[in-house]
């Protein structure tokens, strides 16, 4: 049941939210590196919506793309970036120390370029990262693209930079305390409690490991994290391991038969640290690389059942399902229901 428990976990079978922010507030964080595809992580967990409309809760600044945890990018709420940066700053910084000595940056460096930085943007001036690095270049900072890649890694992990609103369709860097005014301090137990719940709420069933690998923080941390949520979690115990399920989901076994078309990189998928029990092992290479390549994959009743491709022919967007298995029979009526969504989305029209 792990696989059915989590579609409903994940607002992928019975969608409840309407806005942006809502469900990237539910996930915790969602998985950001493929930065048109995440809008679509978003998309396919509400009710109605298209890409305009996350377009428009980025610009407005109630979700934020930036690198918060492992490190890779992710999407956040608002309201959650400073929390969340502050636990997750030394495993940030310290997953880059070894690049960074490499590269010639050492802290004073850093200082100086996250100064630079903080004033050039001062005023609500979002830039690109290609016109952050020339003027860095200006003030005799050399920025060939590691650099400015680690550059910016450091400014975005001391809460000083996260993103800004896309010029066209090259995305910028604003300064935090211009695009968050308002937010809430919390101390490492409240955050790791709000890290926790989010995390379990949202991706019932996981473990320990799963836990581990999404946040990026030490097992001493995740298991000190779960331990402060103990209350607020079932525990079943399997031959493997033992899974954790957020009793919010308790009962919640209201469940209808579901497809989705996921996107690249998605929370259902990369989330967890074993993904046996949605996918078949003999089918993982074709959803996911070993250097870290996932791709959009098709989700029927909980398992990944195929991958999908987007092609235009004549100026019409179709979609290519690509099953592992030509034997397992789709509802084709729940099929044609999922890639309707995902047309409407990217066609900027409401269901």
């Amino acid at each position: 049941m792990t696989h059915i428990i989590r579609t409903i976990s994940q607002h992928l079978a019975s969608p409840l939210f309407e806005k942006a922010k809502d469900i990237v507030s539910w996930m915790g964080a969602i998985q950001a590196q493929d930065y048109n595809m995440c809008k679509w992580a978003i998309g396919v967990r509400l009710k109605s919506a298209t890409i305009a409309d996350i377009e428009s809760a980025f610009e407005r600044g109630e979700i934020l793309r930036t690198h918060v945890m492992r490190p890779t990018w992710h999407l956040v709420a608002a309201e959650d970036i400073r929390w969340m940066l502050e636990l997750c700053r030394d495993k940030v910084k310290a997953a880059s120390s070894a690049r960074d000595k490499y590269l010639e940056i050492t802290e004073k460096l850093f200082i100086q370029t996250n100064s630079l930085i903080a004033k050039m943007l001062e005023g609500n001036n979002h830039l690109t990262r290609r016109e952050i690095a020339d003027r860095l270049s200006e003030s005799g900072i050399k920025t060939d693209t590691s650099r400015m890649i680690h550059f910016m890694y450091r400014a975005e992990a001391e809460g000083i930079v996260c993103s800004g609103i896309d010029k066209g369709r090259q995305q910028t860097y604003a300064l935090i305390d211009e695009r968050v005014k308002t937010f809430k301090n919390l101390n490492k137990d409240e955050a790791l409690v709000r890290l926790a719940t989010k995390y379990f709420q949202s991706h019932s069933p996981a473990t320990l490991q799963d836990f581990n690998w999404w946040s990026g923080l030490s097992v001493t941390d995740c298991k000190y994290a779960i331990n402060l949520i103990d209350k607020d979690l079932i525990k079943e115990k399997t031959e493997q391991s033992t899974l954790l399920i957020h009793k919010s989901l308790d009962g919640k076994l209201n469940f209808s038969d579901c497809a989705c078309l996921l996107p690249a990189f998605d929370e259902y998928l990369i989330s967890y640290k074993n993904r046996d029990s949605v996918i078949a092992a003999e089918h993982q290479p074709r959803a996911f690389t070993k250097n870290g390549i996932f791709r959009p994959i098709v989700m029927y009743n909980g398992k990944i059942s195929g991958t999908w491709t987007q092609t235009t022919n004549r100026n019409k967007k179709e979609i290519n399902i690509l099953p592992f298995d030509k034997k397992l029979k789709i509802d084709s009526e729940l099929l044609k229901k999922a890639e309707n969504k995902y047309l409407l989305f990217i066609s900027f029209t409401k269901l």
